[in-house]
C-alpha cells in the first residue's frame, strides 16, 4: 500500500484537494492529509479527515510521543502538494519548518509534486520564479500551472490543475520517479492526438476508436518537462485540456493536416500521436441520407492526405531543418506478417526519426488507460516498451526524442 501525503496550502482552489484525497483513497492508497492553517479557513479538518480516514493536524506539537514532523516525511513513498501557493513554495523553498507540513517536507526522501495555484501575477514574479527554480534544483517536480478562470473575474496562467490530472503525474511518479525531468526547457513541441472524422452526411461520419489519450499524455508529460506545447486534438471527447498546453480543436484530416503544417514551422519536434482516416467519402451529403426503397449499395471513397509523410517531405526540402519527427502506428498482424513486420515498412515507407508501436485490438492502445508497444528508430534501434499508463509511455518516447533534437 502506497502512502501519500497530501499538503494543503491556503488558497480558494484547497477545495479541489478534497477530490484528489478521494481519489487517492478510492484507489487504495494510504492518505494523510497535512494542511496549513490557513487552509483550514478554505476546508474544514473534519472534512479532510472524513476523506482520508486519518487525524489531520496543522503543528508540530499534536501527538509529539509519535514526532509525526519527523516519522510522516520518513515515511511517506509520495508527496503532493495541492494546492502549492506562492506562500508555501517560498516557505518549503528556504527551509522553513515553521509548521507540520513545511516539517515534513524536509524529512521526505519520496517523490514530492508540488501543483500550484495563484493569481499569475504572483506566479510570474521573480521571487516565485526562483522558489520554483530553488524547489526544482532540491529535486521536487514543480507542476506547470492551468490557464483560466482565477478567483474574481481575473483569467490567466495561476490556476491549479484538475484533481485527475495532478492525481495521474502523480501515479506516473510512483511507477518511475525519474519520468518528469525538466529536459525539454525553451523547446517546442507540436502533438496531434486523437481520431478524425470524414463526414458522409450532417449525421454520419468515417472515424477510429481514438480517444485521444495517448496524445494528451503526450502533450502533458513534455509540458511538465518543461517544453512549449502545441496540441492539435481531433475527437478527443471528454478529455480535459493538459495543464499549460496550447490546445487547437480540428474535425477532420485535411483540417489536421493545415493546423499540423502550420504549428510545425519552427518546432523543435512533431509527434504524430492522432489516428487520422485513411479514407474520406468522395461525395458528402448535403441533407442526411433516409432509409427508403433505393438503399445505397457503396460508398466511393478517396485517401486523405498523408499528413506524417508530408512532414518529412518538408523536412527534405527544408522548411523544418532540424526537426525531429515522431510518427505513430496502430498495428494489427495478417496473412502478410506480424505486428512488427508491418511497423518497420510503415517506418521505412514514412521516413520519420522515430516510429511508435501498438498492437491493437479488443482492450488494447484504444480507448484504454494503459499501453505498451515498441519504439522504432531510423537507426534501425528497437526498444520494447513495458505495458503501463499511457503516461509512463509517453515519458519513454520523450526520452527518446531528447538526443535527437536540435
Amino acid at each position: 500500500m502506497t502512502r501519500v501525503i497530501v499538503g494543503v496550502g491556503g488558497g480558494i482552489a484547497a477545495y479541489k484537494s478534497c477530490a484528489l484525497v478521494r481519489r487517492f483513497t478510492e484507489t487504495g492508497h494510504e492518505v494523510r492529509v497535512i494542511p496549513t492553517e490557513s487552509a483550514l479557513q478554505f476546508v474544514g479538518k473534519a472534512t479532510f479527515e472524513a476523506l482520508s480516514g486519518n487525524p489531520v493536524n496543522t503543528g508540530v506539537f499534536a501527538d509529539v510521543p509519535e514526532v509525526p514532523h519527523v516519522r510522516l516525511g520518513q515515511e511517506a513513498d509520495l508527496v503532493v502538494i495541492a494546492p502549492a501557493t506562492a506562500d508555501l513554495m517560498a516557505r518549503a523553498a528556504s527551509g522553513r519548518a515553521d509548521d507540520l507540513l513545511t516539517a515534513t517536507l524536509l524529512t521526505a526522501r519520496c517523490p514530492v509534486l508540488f501543483a500550484p495555484a495563484m493569481h499569475t501575477e504572483m506566479w510570474e514574479h521573480p521571487a516565485t520564479v526562483a522558489n520554483v527554480a530553488t524547489l526544482r534544483a532540491h529535486g521536487a517536480i514543480v507542476m506547470e500551472p492551468a490557464h483560466g478562470r482565477l478567483t474574481g473575474a481575473d483569467t490567466g496562467p495561476g490556476r491549479l490543475p484538475e484533481p485527475e490530472e495532478i492525481f495521474g503525474l502523480a501515479m506516473l511518479l510512483q511507477e518511475r520517479a525519474d519520468a518528469i525531468p525538466r529536459d525539454l526547457e525553451g523547446r517546442r513541441v507540436v502533438v496531434s492526438a486523437g481520431g478524425t472524422r470524414e463526414p458522409l452526411d450532417p449525421v454520419r461520419f468515417l472515424g477510429n476508436r481514438s480517444s485521444g489519450k495517448q496524445g494528451y499524455a503526450l502533450a502533458r508529460v513534455a509540458a511538465q518537462r518543461g517544453a512549449h506545447v502545441t496540441l492539435i486534438a481531433g475527437n478527443t471527447i471528454g478529455l480535459e485540456p493538459p495543464a499549460g498546453v496550447e490546445v487547437v480543436h480540428v474535425t477532420t484530416a485535411e483540417q489536421l493536416k493545415v493546423a499540423v503544417d502550420k504549428h510545425a514551422l519552427g518546432a523543435d519536434a512533431v509527434i504524430m500521436a492522432a489516428a487520422v482516416a485513411d479514407f474520406r467519402p468522395v461525395n458528402v451529403a448535403a441533407a442526411k441520407i433516409k432509409k427508403g426503397a433505393v438503399e445505397p449499395n457503396s460508398i466511393e471513397l478517396s485517401k486523405t492526405p498523408d499528413i506524417l509523410a508530408g512532414l518529412v517531405q518538408s523536412r527534405r526540402d527544408g522548411l523544418l531543418a532540424g526537426t525531429a519527427i515522431v510518427g505513430f502506428a496502430a498495428e494489427t498482424g495478417d496473412e502478410h506478417g506480424d505486428v512488427l513486420t508491418h511497423a518497420r515498412a510503415k517506418l521505412a515507407r514514412k521516413g520519420c526519426d522515430l516510429l511508435v508501436v501498438n498492437a491493437v485490438g479488443e482492450g488494447k492502445a484504444f480507448e484504454v488507460d494503459h499501453n505498451d508497444g515498441w519504439l522504432l528508430g531510423a537507426d534501425g534501434t528497437e526498444i520494447a516498451l513495458d505495458h503501463g499508463s499511457k503516461a509512463l509511455l509517453a515519458s519513454r518516447v520523450l526520452d527518446a526524442l531528447g538526443p535527437l533534437l536540435r
